[in-house]
């Protein structure tokens, strides 16, 4: 990371960059008897009382005294991406949406209020594509009372790290006591690869999943009825199940996967693999087989979603091209 002029480190940003992307050098203590530092690099979402907050890509907030600042510089609103479609967040929170939908939606000015029984955060949480009707304490105010009337929590999705995501606003939801909760990182990569590789018998395809299918999914017994469930992943453009059959009779599916075409893009999904059966192949042998379902339908990029401490995710979906586009997490509304 490079702050130097002529040498010299300077701090190049104030109060009236806030909602631009930074990166600043701070002090935070000593090592080896020397001054130690930090680089953050992310939304400046506030400047007040000699306190600046920047919220970094992955959606977490960091605190920093103005007078701990070393050097500081605005940076390009979104860094240049080295592989993967073009795309900016907009259309892929989009196109996510479409491929998960709520079994019940509010429109509220530029926010969808979602419901399904409590069936995921996804479905269940405000998606902001805009200003909310009545400005934000007003439009907050009748999001805690929607979701109350559920038995739900009031829960907002917001996105970061991308140039038209939602920094501002998680910052705005924090200063009112909307805690975060949930990360994930959305992943894009090409469609083509995932296919390239003969095709697997084992892997059978299906446009409804079946009873074996949900036993296996781990968040099919989560909150929310069944018939929540099944409308939700049954919902989107054009939906594939994938099911690699047990051993022997009466087991459970050794792998499972879903998969949703929307236009140019393929939406992987609850990509499971039973504890005994990992180290096979069989979650790259379902996406393979999802995959050439999905090129059959036009689609040419995929996405997907992850939590960022999910190692083993992580490292199978860089291994099969797929690289960091935005993250998300949730904003959940203070008691009382």
């Amino acid at each position: 990371m490079e702050f130097t002029v002529g040498g010299r480190l300077r701090v190049r940003i104030g109060p009236d960059d806030v909602g631009k992307r930074v990166s600043v050098r701070s002090l935070t203590g000593s090592a080896d008897g020397g001054p130690a530092f930090t680089d953050t690099v992310g939304v400046l979402t506030s400047w007040t009382d000699g306190v600046l907050s920047v919220t970094r890509r992955g959606g977490q907030g960091v605190r920093i005294a103005a007078s701990d600042l070393v050097a500081g510089k605005v940076v390009p609103a979104a860094p240049a991406r080295r592989r993967g479609p073009a795309a900016d967040v907009r259309e892929l929170v989009e196109v996510a949406a479409r491929g998960w939908p709520a079994v019940e939606t509010a429109r509220l000015g530029g926010w969808t209020l979602r419901a399904s029984g409590g069936f995921t955060g996804r479905a269940n949480s405000v998606l902001p594509l805009g200003d909310p009707e009545g400005g934000l304490d007003e439009a907050l105010a009748r999001t805690v009372r929607w979701y109350a009337e559920r038995g739900l929590p009031a829960l907002v999705q917001v996105t970061t790290g991308g140039g038209d995501s939602d920094e501002l606003l998680a910052a705005e939801l924090e200063r009112r006591g909307w805690t975060a909760e949930r990360f994930a990182l959305v992943r894009t990569g090409a469609l083509a690869p995932l296919a390239d590789r003969a095709p697997d018998p084992r892997v059978r395809l299906a446009r409804r999943p079946d009873e074996d299918w949900l036993g296996a999914y781990h968040r099919g017994s989560s909150a929310g009825s069944a018939g929540a469930a099944l409308e939700v992943l049954g919902g989107g453009p054009s939906v594939w199940f994938a099911r690699v059959p047990g051993e022997r009779p009466g087991d459970g599916p050794a792998a499972i996967g879903r998969c949703v075409v929307d236009g140019r893009w393929a939406g992987f999904a609850a990509v499971e693999v039973s504890p005994g059966r990992r180290r096979e192949g069989l979650a790259t042998a379902v996406m393979a087989e999802l995959a050439r379902a999905a090129l059959a339908e036009g689609a040419s990029a995929a996405y997907l979603q992850v939590e960022p401490d999910n190692t083993a995710a992580l490292a199978l979906y860089d291994r099969l091209g797929f690289a960091d586009h935005h993250a998300y997490h949730y904003r959940r509304a203070p008691r009382g």
